[in-house]
């Protein structure tokens, strides 16, 4: 499933083409993806102007002029591609290939501006829905979301205080999106790799008994805020069916310090050790069990 970086590109691709722009159509061309799409979908939407296109978390969220906002959702396989008149999206320089078949355009966004805005999903995972800007807080896909890892919120104190007196493996609890919002497999991988923390340590061991951040803290903060910062500035990692809005791919899977890379040695600098990989609760974990401790 895309991550946090991944979403963040999709939006930046879409932002150019969709912001301030009118939906003169939508086409929707089946009545549901994971979830049915909302009644009269396609007619509540044409005719509305999107005043603002953001994300929290892996959720895409464009603000309309009416007071609502489209909540999208790419799931495992879903994806945008942007169309102009005349005009190809142009891969980047790594093309990665994703379905063209025309059964797996579900929903297609005719804009003012001249632009086509299609969303392709053969898994059919992701999703839309339309929720009143007034009530995304309260609405149950948002309502109990951890911090964005790359949000003011989020620092070693906040971190402490989540995970304070929970046994649970860290890896586990930093998957979970009631603590920290947005953040994955890969890039849970990743972070702990630079904080030199293992996987398999209890997410309580950051946090003082008195609740506060020690030093473990700190240096996971700081990893998770780098590793996201470097993924979305690379346009994301784009593993398996992920793709840019401009169909390229994101380039930062060549940057991967462990993560898919079992075998090859440590890069950490004077370890002599070799990433291996293990399984958390049905999901690969790549490490360095020499430095990550």
């Amino acid at each position: 499933m895309p991550e946090l970086p991944e979403v963040e590109t999709v939006r930046r691709g879409l932002a150019p083409a969709m912001e301030n722009a009118r939906l003169e159509r939508v086409v929707a061309r089946r009545p549901d993806l994971r979830f049915p799409l909302p009644e009269r979908f396609a007619e509540r939407l044409g005719g509305r102007t999107v005043t603002g296109l953001g994300r929290r978390a892996k959720y895409l969220l464009a603000d309309l002029d009416d007071g609502m906002v489209l909540v999208m959702h790419l799931g495992m396989s879903g994806s945008f591609r942007v169309s102009q008149p005349g005009k190809a999206a142009l891969p980047g320089d790594f093309h990665h290939p994703r379905s063209k078949i025309a059964a797996h355009d579900h929903v297609e966004f005719v804009l003012s501006g001249g632009a086509t805005v299609t969303y392709n999903d053969p898994r059919r995972f992701g999703f839309m829905l339309l929720v009143p800007r007034a009530g995304i807080a309260t609405h149950p896909m948002f309502a109990g979301l951890g911090a964005e890892p790359v949000g003011n919120a989020f620092d070693a104190a906040y971190l402490a205080a989540r995970l304070a007196g929970r046994t649970m493996p860290l890896k586990a609890a930093l998957l979970d999106q009631r603590i920290v919002a947005g953040l994955g497999n890969i890039y849970v991988c990743e972070a702990l790799h630079r904080a030199r923390l293992s996987p398999l340590r209890a997410a309580g061991t950051l946090a003082t008994p008195a609740g506060r951040p020690n030093m473990r803290a700190v240096r996971l903060v700081e990893a998770i805020r780098a590793v996201i910062g470097e993924a979305i500035e690379a346009g994301g990692s784009s593993l398996r069916d992920h793709v840019r809005a401009d169909g390229s791919l994101g380039y930062f899977q060549h940057a991967f310090r462990v993560y898919d890379r079992e075998g090859a040695p440590c890069p950490t600098p004077g370890c002599r050790g070799t990433v291996t990989r293990i399984v958390q609760s049905g999901r690969s974990t790549f490490l360095c069990p020499r430095c990550q401790r």
